[in-house]
């Protein structure tokens, strides 16, 4: 057996509308085709690719996190994400990873869930950078 790639992630949410407005609006998927499922959810997608399951209906676990500390992203137009972030008054911490320096920066969704986007070296350093997440 060999593992060929990353499939998806599924995330909970107690608000499937909610998460919908954070990951469509604010990170820029695109919800499209899911299977007839007996409960309610989304699949969201980067190109043709449903990279992102959001089920809802379900209780949501006590710790947001779980054994799973986030989920990462490959992310372009560093700027546009830090202004739309900001629109949104969505935390977030951003910085340069050691050695690599690319750009990673750290929000949360709307029922908690951490997502690091990461954005080439190349990409300049944006300005009014407004919130900050703690910790």
């Amino acid at each position: 057996m060999a593992i060929d790639g990353m499939n998806h992630f599924t995330v909970l949410t107690s608000d499937l509308e909610k998460s919908k407005a954070f990951y469509i609006g604010v990170l820029g998927l695109t919800e499209g085709y899911r299977p007839p499922f007996a409960f309610p959810g989304a699949w969201l997608y980067s190109g043709d690719q449903a990279i992102l399951h959001i089920i809802a209906g379900r209780p949501l676990p006590t710790e947001a996190q779980g054994v799973i500390d986030h989920m990462a992203f490959t992310a372009s137009n560093l700027q546009l994400v830090v202004d739309t972030l900001n629109q949104h008054g969505i935390p977030f911490k951003l910085h340069r990873l050691v050695g690599e320096h690319t750009w990673q920066l750290f929000c949360h969704d709307p029922d908690g869930a951490k997502v690091e986007l990461d954005f080439a070296a190349s990409e300049p350093e944006p300005r009014a950078i407004n919130t900050q997440l703690e910790s």
